[in-house]
């Protein structure tokens, strides 16, 4: 049996005998099937046809994890290294010994999560190669799990994974959606990892919060305001979307502020935000 690999959307499937019927996760209005159809591969097929893994390093202690040429919806993923282990945040839908190689030389993975279920990827295969690592998926989102493993491990609210490093469940673009703390990111102001949960703009002054990005379905005030209250308590001053090159460097907090009023304005919904003291 084989792990299909879905191409829209680069989401792993439990093994089956042959190609699933269907993707539940293209078939939510929040993405798509793509024309002409479902359509599967596997990492065997990725590889033979010249896909890799891309790493870059962002900053101290943050590596970014990218597929070239690009796979599904084309996200990174990013590597957060701190003395008590490694975390990995957000995945993508491909794996190789290349970059198993590359990710243990910097001290394997000893955990992982993904901001949203667009960007679950591969993340068994990703668990198995680094000893069968903790897959953490908000309570919320497992309805969403298209392949599901002892190694998973349900959690809501906030959890700290490592010291300073934290799980914060937001809300918003799927009910579970969660963003990354990292104390001790941006030269130790704070980094806040986002996906698509918060997700930073080509205007990388500004970021954005919507249901659906492909399908242009936007969220609600009160979801606009839940995520806002979710990341108001943290301190951070770098926020990483869930691209390359799509990063907010300095002044996050109001970054997230400012891009709030303007989405709440151009919904048609008060604007006025209560004071963050």
């Amino acid at each position: 049996m084989k792990s299909y690999i879905c191409v829209t959307c680069a989401v792993q499937q439990s093994p089956t005998a042959g190609p699933p019927s269907r993707c539940a996760i293209c078939e939510d209005e929040r993405q798509y099937v793509r024309q002409g159809g479902q359509a599967w591969t596997t990492l065997e097929e990725l590889a033979a046809k010249g896909h890799r893994i891309e790493i870059r390093e962002l900053e101290p202690e943050l590596t970014g994890i990218g597929v070239e040429p690009s796979l599904g919806i084309g996200q990174r993923a990013l590597l957060v290294r701190t003395p008590k282990g490694n975390f990995l945040w957000d995945c993508v839908g491909f794996i190789d010994s290349a970059a198993v190689d590359a990710i243990g030389a910097r001290g394997g993975i000893a955990g992982v999560a993904m901001s949203h279920p667009h960007f679950y990827g591969a993340m068994v295969e990703w668990s198995r190669a680094f000893g069968g690592c903790p897959i953490y998926i908000p309570t919320t989102d497992a309805e969403w799990v298209q392949y599901d493993d002892p190694v998973i491990v349900r959690w809501e609210g906030t959890r700290e994974v490592l010291p300073g490093v934290t799980l914060v469940e937001c809300g918003g673009h799927f009910e579970g959606s969660a963003v990354l703390h990292w104390a001790a990111g941006a030269e130790g102001r704070g980094a806040l990892l986002v996906g698509d949960t918060i997700t930073v703009v080509p205007d990388v002054r500004f970021v954005s919060f919507m249901r659906s990005y492909p399908n242009h379905i936007p969220l609600p005030a009160e979801a606009v305001r839940r995520v806002l209250a979710a990341v108001r308590p943290l301190r951070f001053d770098r926020i990483y979307g869930g691209w390359w090159d799509r990063v907010v460097h300095f002044g996050g907090p109001t970054a997230v502020e400012r891009s709030a009023r303007r989405y709440l304005k151009w919904i048609g919904a008060d604007e006025r935000l209560e004071s963050a003291d």
